[in-house]
């Protein structure tokens, strides 16, 4: 399995740690950055995941900053991707039941649960569809009339002359 990682200077120390943990579980892990704890803007980060599993060139991936909402509401703009912010172990594991979130988003600072219990028990928890598949496809076809209502606007839109 394929994970991609991001994070802000927040989740940088984190993301270090995740990332080891999970290659000694033996998944294949991508690091979008960022690549060193100084001060940096979260959303590019959010967006390289975010598009790597919208576009399914990774099956899942973590987004890590100090609370996690930005990377979240980022995250959640891209097709196809339901990221989920979580801050226990619960959580994560409903995340993935419920919603079949494919990106944990984690708050570096605001964790309930150890951040690897909270990332096994997600990467170990799958879709248990049944009424929640209903609402899942409802969320995607409600995205897919959101994103042809925003293409539509753009269509429309006469583009400025160089």
């Amino acid at each position: 399995m394929k994970i991609a990682l991001g994070s802000d200077h927040g989740g940088f120390a984190l993301k270090g740690d995740i990332i080891k943990f999970l290659v000694m579980e033996g998944y294949r892990v991508i690091d979008y950055g960022t690549k060193s704890p100084e001060a940096c803007d979260y959303p590019i980060f959010a967006y390289k995941v975010a598009k790597a599993v919208s576009e399914k060139k990774v099956n899942l991936g973590i987004l890590i900053c100090k609370t996690g909402n930005g990377m979240a509401m980022m995250a959640n703009k891209l097709p196809h991707v339901r990221a989920a912010i979580c801050f226990d172990k619960n959580v994560a594991v409903l995340s993935r039941l419920h919603n079949d979130a494919n990106i944990l988003v984690l708050g570096s600072e605001h964790l309930f649960d150890d951040p690897e219990l909270i990332v096994r028990s997600w990467l170990e928890s799958g879709f248990e569809a049944g009424r929640h598949k209903r609402r899942v496809d409802q969320m995607s076809r409600l995205e897919g009339k959101i994103c042809e209502k925003k293409k539509a606007v753009r269509a429309r839109k006469p583009r400025a002359k160089k």
